[in-house]
């Protein structure tokens, strides 16, 4: 399966929509979009996992690469993330350093 990277910015926020499956094969076009959206002033970087099938150490990685790619001034929401994605979150430790929800409002 392949996936399907949709951003929308709107003033100081990104919203990519994330869905199939993010893995090795994946990952690149993920760091693509997070290295485009560097270049916008951003308060805010939301990413709507609720369609994301599956997440692999690649995909993981690219999460880690943007949250230090966006700085520390920079809040990194993942939205949606089903249970497997949530538990390779929290057992890296890296739920500590962005925030987790159930819904973005």
């Amino acid at each position: 399966m392949s996936l399907n990277i949709t951003l929308e910015t709107t003033n100081d926020t990104a919203k990519i929509f994330l869905s199939g499956e993010l893995d090795g094969n994946t990952a690149n076009s993920f760091q693509e979009k997070i290295e485009e959206i560097t270049k916008f002033d951003l308060n805010c970087l939301v990413l709507i996992m609720e369609n994301l099938e599956y997440m692999a150490s690649a995909g993981l990685r690219v999460l880690i690469f943007a949250k230090q790619k966006m700085g520390p001034n920079v809040d990194v929401y993942i939205v949606g993330a089903q249970e497997m994605v949530v538990d390779t979150i929290k057992k890296t430790g890296f739920h500590h350093s962005i925030i987790l929800l159930d819904e973005y409002v």
